[in-house]
């Protein structure tokens, strides 16, 4: 994947805690940067996931009412 310059400025002590951080790891301040954005963006698509479940799960009799409670496959006898 190609990689894209990205400058972002932040107070000393951020810099210093994402200095410190990555040095304990063992990686750059630019891995530790990008391993940060991606776990927030698999957080913000966890989060969607279980939103959905409990959506599901409040609405689940609605659905049952509506659309039955077995997959239609196995209404129909395929499993």
């Amino acid at each position: 994947m190609a990689k894209t310059q990205l400058n972002v400025r932040v107070d000393e002590d951020t810099a210093r805690a994402a200095r410190e951080r990555a040095l304990e790891r063992g990686m750059s301040v630019n891995r530790y940067i990008e391993e940060l954005v991606r776990q927030d963006a698999g957080e913000a698509g966890h989060t969607f996931v279980e939103s959905a479940a409990d959506f599901m799960k409040q609405y689940e009799a609605v659905f049952a009412e509506e659309f039955g409670t077995e997959p239609e496959n196995r209404r129909e006898g395929r499993h």
